[in-house]
């Protein structure tokens, strides 16, 4: 029954995305008016495009550098696709995924969409701060937070595995914040 609902709900999200306006720009290239999809295919059929409608079409930026966006089996381990990067930072105290992760996160979302064999444990993880049972339900609902958004994409939830580690697996030791604030995250992990 869950899945038949969580089913009919992205057949309506995705049917209200489809009835948006769309715009054709002088040169005949497609864009998306109101902060839709535009894609299109490379010479080798592998698809490019900008989730937020930017008006880039085969690039996307992430904390200033710009990367390729290809959706092509195997382009998560392509230093110069934005699939690269995997790992998603959040505000203290926070599970909201941040406005300048958002597209990174939909990103992946896409890919896997367009990859149903393909498959992703998110590992939640939160700095120190806190007590153990707090940080361990803090760091899953940070997982919890990029699974909605990777299913909104497309992804299935057979795709994604939640894990949450809390304080225990920092990725930087220190006791600053520079240090809490990468560890804050979520690490998006394919599976081989």
């Amino acid at each position: 029954m869950k899945i038949k609902m969580i089913a009919i709900v992205l057949l309506l999200a995705l049917g209200l995305t489809a009835c948006g306006e769309h715009a054709v720009k002088p040169d005949g290239s497609g864009s998306t008016a109101g902060g839709g999809s535009t894609d299109s295919a490379t010479a080798g059929g592998a698809q490019v495009g900008s989730i937020n409608g930017s008006g880039i079409e085969d690039e996307a930026v992430l904390a200033g550098q710009s990367y390729a966006v290809s959706y092509a089996k195997g382009a998560i381990d392509d230093p110069g696709n934005i699939l690269s990067n995997k790992i998603i930072y959040f505000d203290y105290d926070s599970s909201q995924v941040n406005d300048k992760y958002l597209e990174l996160v939909k990103h992946h979302g896409k890919y896997l969409a367009l990859h149903a064999d393909e498959s992703i444990r998110l590992e939640g993880h939160t700095d120190e701060r806190g007590t153990r049972e707090y940080n361990i339900a803090l760091a899953d609902r940070r997982a919890q937070s990029v699974k909605r958004i990777l299913m909104f994409q497309g992804a299935a939830s057979e795709q994604i595995t939640i894990i949450s580690y809390g304080e225990e697996k920092p990725s930087v030791l220190g006791h600053d914040e520079e240090s809490w604030s990468l560890n804050r995250r979520a690490e998006l992990v394919y599976r081989k």
